[in-house]
């Protein structure tokens, strides 16, 4: 156990010690842009609430596999901060001040919200995919599933904490997290569980791409350098 405890300190002290500064030196300051995402969501979520705001609300953020692929596109973003009807709004809302403002302070507001929309944007066109494909397949979905509002932070916060795991090499925290979506497919094989590994997927390709340039950079910078003075005898 307490071999656990100190893998787990080792893995997660420098981005602790990293939020924790950030919050006591700039308070609120230090993640503006997961307050505003935790303000639109409560916001988006009283007025899908409300008779006359619901279908507005559906127009502007929902998105179903059926529909054509444009108008998915152009509410995918959106989508992320619209809450899912059949869950409880508080969780969207944890999920996001937690883990968005841990990525924010760590990673920055725009990488942030590039790496949330592309695994949102992942598990978006996976529907589409898996809809398209016979139900017994290993990534199949019912036909069914072509009809489900797809909305809510759950893929953007997988793809944040996975990515915030390759970033501070933690491994232990992203094989537990790995697992429990393989666990969840496992029991509930339906469109958000296989919708989380799609997410998983896009973080990996994101990670990948990230070691790639990070790889080139100095090459870069070596080859660009200029060619030093001629030494005269």
């Amino acid at each position: 156990m307490r071999r656990l405890v100190r893998r787990v300190r080792a893995e997660w002290g420098p981005p602790y010690a990293t939020v924790r500064e950030a919050l006591l030196r700039r308070r609120g300051r230090a993640v503006p842009m997961t307050l505003a995402a935790v303000c639109l969501t409560s916001v988006l979520q009283f007025v899908q609430n409300q008779s006359w705001g619901f279908r507005f609300v559906q127009n502007i953020g929902s998105v179903r596999a059926e529909e054509p692929l444009w108008l998915a596109l152009l509410r995918t973003p959106l989508s992320l901060f619209v809450p899912a009807l059949d869950l409880p709004v508080w969780g969207a809302l944890l999920q996001i001040l937690a883990v968005f403002g841990l990525a924010e302070i760590c990673l920055g507001w725009w990488r942030t919200l590039a790496i949330a929309y592309a695994t949102t944007l992942a598990g978006t066109l996976y529907a589409r995919v898996g809809t398209g494909l016979d139900p017994h397949h290993p990534l199949g979905l019912p036909a069914t599933d072509a009809q489900v509002v797809d909305t809510g932070p759950s893929a953007a916060v997988i793809g944040l904490a996975l990515f915030l795991c390759w970033r501070y090499r933690a491994p232990l925290t992203a094989g537990v997290l790995s697992a429990a979506m393989a666990g969840e497919v496992a029991l509930k094989a339906n469109l958000a569980g296989k919708e989380h590994l799609a997410a998983i997927g896009a973080v990996l390709v994101l990670c990948g791409a990230s070691a790639l340039r990070r790889r080139l950079r100095p090459a870069a910078r070596v080859d660009c350098a200029p060619d030093p003075p001629p030494v005269r005898p």
